[in-house]
């Protein structure tokens, strides 16, 4: 495993291309782009302001920034490097900006969600689409670009208009029967679309792409609901993460449940496996400490090696006491992510807040804990095989597989925190964003996580 030189980064704006080729980060005004293997600097291009949001269209040829305080979008070619446009929203401000799949139309939402501003970068032509609803998840492109769902607010009523990305026409509009609707998510397929109620009603809603309702779910009622969904890549499952520390997962034949994923403070079965993450301790004498340099002893104490062990069974996991008065409390599952192969779910309760659980789906069954030190911030799968990579806000990065479980320092001057991360679509490169810099990590594919002699005993 080899690491980067680091680079400066602002608002942990940092980008893979699609295809891979290219790395985008923003420092300030300024996009940086740089080749994903050499990381040399292939462009760069001067904003008129902060940059607040970046994207890549779906072909890697274009890249936009969002300046939302100036109600700006600029966009960038990669090909043409004169080339650029600059699109102003002027008195309607703008909140967000997206692509299209076909890389050639951009989506811009006005402040108040008065509209969103469809922009052809083709023929210049502009399209307008009212009533769009401020929600979480409110904007959703099936995978193949071909229809986008979009979450709308009339008269007090919720809304989903389903329109045709080629030209834009209203394909579907139908109401859904939900109180306040808070997201909606395509299937990877592109044959069922989720939607689901705010937190104060428990309701998934499952719709055809013709608008007629398949299914409704709800687990309780007069409670706090749901927290997060995902589909599996397969199509076939729907987890539904609430609040009340579940992960409910349905199926796509008849949409009911199939199972029901707990996360108890205490771990009392053998056959599970729980990393606990513990400081290696320093092999510094304390004799040696009064002949450093203050620096030098200041750099390994502030940041100690860890490792991981196997805790032996029963094991209590540490819990956050929520503080119940207040908006927005730190209960119920708020992550979750199924695996690119769909073997294994991700998931991390918000009261046990140190904690990832990893859960066997063909088994339907707990099957590795791993409990940090420290909260965890970010967890995301490598795309080409079941390795998830996990970051805390410290300076290490957390591999685990099926093979075994790593804690990697992140080398550099300073203390480098882990905020982010993103992986490269091959699997064999991944993003670390910090504060104000970012870093590379190389791995070795042909090397499986855990099975590296060094590696070998952190985890046995």
């Amino acid at each position: 495993m080899n690491f980067s030189e680091v680079f400066k980064l602002s608002s942990l704006l940092c980008k893979f291309s699609p295809d891979g080729k290219y790395l985008a980060s923003c420092v300030q005004y300024r996009l940086v782009v740089r080749d994903a293997n050499t990381l040399q600097v292939v462009q760069l291009y001067t904003c008129l302001d902060q940059i607040q949001h970046i994207e890549w269209s779906a072909d890697s040829l274009f890249i936009l920034c969002a300046l939302y305080k100036r109600g700006l979008v600029q966009v960038w070619s990669l090909e043409q490097p004169e080339w650029h446009c600059k699109i102003d929203e002027g008195s309607a401000g703008l909140v967000a900006s997206c692509w299209s799949p076909d890389g050639r139309h951009i989506l811009n939402t006005t402040e108040f969600h008065l509209r969103i501003t469809v922009w052809s970068l083709c023929t210049k032509s502009v399209s307008y689409i009212k009533y769009p609803k401020a929600c979480q998840q409110g904007l959703a492109f099936t995978r193949d670009g071909r229809y986008l769902a979009l979450a709308e607010r009339r008269d007090c009523r919720d809304y989903v208009s389903i329109f045709v990305c080629s030209d834009w026409q209203l394909l579907r509009h139908f109401d859904t029967d939900t109180q306040d609707l808070a997201g909606i998510e395509w299937a990877p397929n592109g044959c069922v679309l989720a939607a689901w109620d705010s937190c104060l009603e428990y309701k998934v809603l499952l719709y055809s792409l013709d608008g007629r309702l398949l299914s409704t779910y709800c687990a309780y009622e007069w409670s706090l609901g749901i927290k997060s969904v995902a589909w599996s890549p397969s199509s076939q499952f729907l987890a539904v993460g609430s609040y009340d520390g579940k992960v409910r997962v349905l199926n796509h034949v008849t949409w009911k449940m199939i199972t029901e994923f707990g996360h108890p403070a205490t771990i009392n079965n053998p056959k599970i496996v729980v990393y606990k993450e513990a400081e290696k301790s320093p092999p510094l004498g304390l004799g040696h400490l009064a002949f450093l340099p203050p620096r030098a002893v200041a750099g390994p104490l502030s940041s100690p090696e860890s490792k991981y062990e196997i805790a032996e069974v029963p094991v209590s996991l540490q819990t956050l006491k929520p503080a119940a008065d207040r908006a927005n409390p730190r209960i119920g599952v708020g992550a979750l992510a199924f695996s690119p192969d769909n073997y294994f779910l991700a998931t991390r309760n918000d009261n046990i807040p140190n904690a990832v659980w990893v859960w066997d789906v063909q088994k339907l069954r707990l099957f590795a804990v791993l409990e940090q030190l420290s909260a965890v911030r970010a967890f995301q799968w490598d795309p080409r095989q079941p390795r998830l990579a996990i970051c805390t806000g410290g300076s290490k990065v957390y591999l685990w597989s099926p093979a075994g479980c790593v804690s990697v320092q992140v080398p550099g001057e300073g203390d480098f925190q882990v905020l982010s991360l993103c992986w490269h679509l091959s699997g064999d490169s991944l993003a670390l964003l910090g504060k104000d810099h970012f870093c590379l990590c190389f791995l070795e594919t042909e090397e499986g996580v855990g099975t590296a002699s060094g590696q070998r005993g952190d985890h046995t």
